[in-house]
């Protein structure tokens, strides 16, 4: 079992930059693909990127060019790294964990989740 922890949300303005932090548990952390997520006010979850244990990452539309998913397995943590932020990126980010080598964009293919964190861009 995995427990994550996200930290480094906050209000920041338009086209700042803003790194968000998930802290895992576990010796077996390095196995999961790893995965941030994000849901606006009256929006489904959606993608924002997820890296394999191999650290091959993927993003997803909304932040292509935006954004950077890295990890670093000796510390049991995975980075977002968010640029040009935009009104539209609020919403609370969420860290997730998988075991499963498919379907990795999808909410339902990951078993653990942080409890978020908010990230507000005002205009």
């Amino acid at each position: 079992q995995v427990q994550l922890v996200e930290s480094g949300g906050g209000l920041v303005q338009a086209g700042d930059s803003l790194r968000l932090s998930c802290a895992g548990s576990g010796p077996t952390f390095f196995s999961y693909t790893m995965a941030w997520f994000r849901q606006a006010p009256g929006k489904e979850r959606e993608l924002v990127a997820f890296i394999t244990s191999f650290s091959i990452p993927t993003y997803g539309d909304s932040v292509k060019g935006r954004c950077t998913i890295s990890r670093d397995n000796a510390k049991n943590e995975v980075y977002l790294e968010m640029s040009s932020l935009k009104p539209e990126d609020t919403a609370v980010y969420y860290c997730a964990a998988s075991l499963r080598k498919m379907a990795l964009e999808y909410v339902g293919t990951y078993d653990y989740w942080g409890q978020g964190t908010q990230v507000t861009v005002s205009s």
